[in-house]
């Protein structure tokens, strides 16, 4: 073999993201491998550019002329050419003493596309992905923006969507994209299942949760359509359900979600623990303020021993305390309820804490969010001002009242760092709402028969909080127009002022014989004197008008036709301690109004009415109710007129007609109405079993009540004060077009004259 005559191959694989590439390096018979190794690049040629400059290239590129053929050097400038997203293809390749670089460019998008979107416009889906027009087009982006396409239709509930990314080739190396999707149908929950569950069933819990399982009454609402983000809001339902009954030490160990293999349903199955059941045990207050003594606090604290442990009333409790101490002159209260578990009695002593806080004050507030709403009216809502010592407290009850006004989708208020250690900025965030209303109405009573209404009305009125409503009701048997306006902070003080304009009329011929229509205005005055305590103030001026009395009618109504001018003070004083306005399931109410008439104008009289209810859970949806109202009017120098007087039966006392109670002329079947009078109901509400969203209750009642007093009289009026009761069972379906109430009704105890009714109907529709 001769030493000169030596023939040598090196052949380079290099391996990147793009194609198999192969440079192969040659050495001549005539030169030893040694010098073949060491050859310099004596240039670099970039083919196939045509968008790109080939200096770019170049640049991108960690081997350069002059530099040897070096092939590490030369696998990482491909990986970096290729990095760069520039390219679809790259080959290198020597020729003699020239590095020759062929490249592929991408195409540019001119145009993206998207076809089969229903659910979603074009405008929601661009803004998700992150491929433009007169953007390089590469395969890994459009892999990436058909992940966040599925990923918006999945978080709606469609996990059987697919996305089919397509190119139309144009002329100059210009593509248009088009993203071809197949929604599918909503996934829908086809199956919610709890496992560890004893205390309650099935059934209970799934009213607890948000998710739904799919049924045919759920076309309004999207529960029963699958959404991981309300998986995790279930799993705190339930938490704060069962440490609200009394399960301390509940726990969600599992939540799974399954997808049938159609993709069309989910499964889902929650694995609960609930734990043992604890009732409070001792409840102590651990005062470390200085000169704080605990029994001047000690009326924070509602809750008895052997009550039902319950999360919420210690955080209920909580604020309490952080509010009377706050009273009592100290600043700074940090309130912390330390929990000690007797597990063998199954009891939770609490302990409640005080001690002093950080001295940090409100340095700002900070409002945003609000394009129409008036800063003021969100800033009053604060229980904290600029300059005060920081509450956290006080905070809370702050953002409840800001979500309370109604005028907003979402609040958030968040403290952040001030300028200075000691100091504090609060950012509260809104997301406004429409508060604008048209609402149409028709429906059924009883006690007036078909009626229809329209209610024009605005809640947040110049975006200054006020409430301005007009509303025209037509009925068979009456009709009103009204207007008010309610102005909730008058002089920039918590009183809310307001006034009313109204006209009614009321067929009472089936009644009493005569026609009454009543035209006034009204003036309105309240405030709170403690947060569950209020006073309101109205003064009002109406002309009554009794008409078309029948020529059969009593000579005790026919006495009074023709018109009369009423000036009338009123004052109300109310105590709510109910847990909810609308369908409470605890705590109390009481009522105190008192009507002096006879500041002018020809109607002179002083009237008593009290009210009162109260409302206890026995059980889980089960709630006993006692109410009860009681009245007098007292003449002022001259007798009370018809229309002054009280009307009891139909709502008052089931199983009696619309004034089927009370005084009465027995030669017309007249109702006269009486200047005393009392009525009461004890009821139970308790669950159908029909799913909670139906929202279908039943209740079983009994009620019981009388009036009497009337002056003057004649032969043939009674007038017997002896008591009425009447029992029955009824049902309410809060439809979505109103509330159906229907009650069957028995009178046990009444009197012959007394004009009886066994079923009772209130229907109201809005749409």
């Amino acid at each position: 073999m001769r030493s000169r005559a030596i023939f040598a191959a090196l052949a380079i694989s290099i391996a990147a993201s793009g194609p198999l590439l192969s440079l192969t390096i040659s050495a001549s018979a005539s030169e030893p491998i040694e010098i073949a190794q060491a050859a310099i690049i004596q240039s670099v040629e970039v083919r196939g550019a045509q968008r790109v400059d080939p200096g770019t290239v170049r640049s991108y590129m960690l081997i350069k002329e002059g530099d040897p053929f070096d092939p590490r050097r030369i696998d990482r400038s491909l990986k970096s050419l290729f990095a760069t997203g520039l390219f679809a293809d790259i080959s290198l390749r020597r020729e003699g003493g020239i590095l020759v670089v062929n490249v592929v460019e991408n195409p540019v998008i001119n145009r993206i596309a998207f076809e089969g979107n229903d659910a979603f416009d074009d405008e929601t889906l661009e803004s998700e992905v992150s491929l433009r027009p007169r953007v390089i087009y590469t395969r890994t982006k459009v892999q990436d923006d058909v992940r966040r396409i599925l990923t918006i239709y999945r978080q709606s509930g469609r996990f059987g969507a697919s996305v089919e990314p397509k190119l139309i080739q144009l002329e100059q190396n210009r593509v248009d994209l088009v993203f071809e999707i197949n929604e599918g149908e909503e996934t829908k929950v086809r199956n919610v299942r709890f496992i560890g569950n004893k205390e309650f069933d099935d059934g209970r819990l799934q009213e607890v949760i948000q998710t739904k399982e799919s049924a045919w009454w759920r076309i309004f609402s999207a529960d029963d359509v699958y959404d991981p983000d309300r998986l995790n809001l279930d799993r705190e339902l339930l938490r704060r359900f069962y440490l609200s009954n009394g399960y301390a030490d509940f726990k969600v160990n599992t939540a799974i979600a399954e997808l049938t293999p159609n993709k069309s349903d989910f499964f889902i199955t929650f694995g609960i623990d609930e734990g043992e059941r604890y009732q409070f045990g001792t409840v102590e207050v651990d005062a470390r303020l200085k000169d704080l003594d605990p029994t001047d606090v000690q009326e924070a604290i509602e809750v008895d021993d052997e009550d039902w442990y319950s999360a919420e009333e210690i955080e209920k409790t909580v604020d309490r305390l952080t509010e009377v101490v706050g009273t009592l002159g100290y600043a700074f209260v940090d309130v912390r309820p330390r929990i000690n578990r007797d597990r063998e009695n199954r009891k939770i002593n609490i302990t409640y804490v005080i001690n002093e806080g950080p001295r940090v004050f409100v340095e700002k507030i900070n409002i945003a969010g609000n394009v129409r709403t008036l800063d003021k009216v969100i800033r009053r809502e604060f229980q904290l001002v600029e300059g005060d010592a920081f509450n956290a407290s006080k905070l809370r009850r702050s953002r409840t009242r800001i979500r309370n006004l109604g005028f907003f989708e979402t609040v958030d208020v968040e403290q952040t760092p001030g300028s200075a250690p000691d100091k504090t900025i609060l950012n509260a965030t809104v997301e406004e709402k429409p508060t604008g209303q048209i609402t149409l109405g028709a429906g059924f009573s009883s006690e007036v028969g078909v009626l229809g209404d329209i209610q024009l009305q605005e809640r947040n009125f110049l975006g200054k909080g006020q409430n301005l409503k007009l509303q025209l009701q037509i009925a068979a048997e009456a009709s009103q127009v009204d207007l008010s306006f309610t102005e909730p902070y008058f002089l920039d003080r918590e009183l809310s002022a307001g006034f009313d304009i109204f006209r009614t009329a009321r067929d009472l011929q089936d009644t009493s014989s005569f026609d009454l229509e009543r035209t006034g205005a009204r003036l309105r005055l309240g405030y709170r004197i403690t947060e569950d305590f209020s006073q309101n103030w109205r003064y009002m001026f109406r002309l009554s008008d009794i008409s078309n009395v029948d020529d059969d009618a009593s000579t005790l109504v026919q006495a009074q036709e023709g018109s009369e001018t009423q000036s009338q003070i009123s004052h109300v004083l109310t105590l709510d301690k109910r847990d909810k306005v609308f369908n409470p399931t605890n705590g109390y109410l009481l009522q105190l109004e008192t009507d002096l008439a006879g500041f002018g104008g020809s109607v002179r009289h002083f009237r008593n009415t009290a009210r009162a209810s109260t409302f206890h859970p026995l059980a889980d949806q089960w709630i006993v109710s006692l109410t009860g109202k009681a009245g007098l009017v007292s003449e002022i120098g001259k007798d009370i007129l018809l229309p002054e007087r009280y009307f009891i039966g139909g709502n008052d006392i089931r199983g009696f007609e619309t004034a089927g109670i009370g005084p009465r002329d027995t030669a017309t079947d007249d109702a006269l109405g009486g200047e005393w009078m009392y009525a009461g109901s004890l009821g139970l509400k308790f669950p159908t079993g029909l799913p909670a969203e139906l929202g279908v209750s039943g209740r079983l009642f009994t009620d019981f009540g009388s009036s009497g007093g009337l002056s003057p009289t004649n032969s043939t009026t009674v007038d017997e004060a002896s008591l009425r009761m009447g029992v029955g069972a009824g049902v309410t379906w809060e439809s979505p077009f109103g509330p159906l109430g229907l009650d069957f009704a028995y009178p046990v105890l009444k009197e012959e004259f007394d004009n009886k009714e066994f079923v009772r109907v209130n229907f109201g529709a809005r749409f």
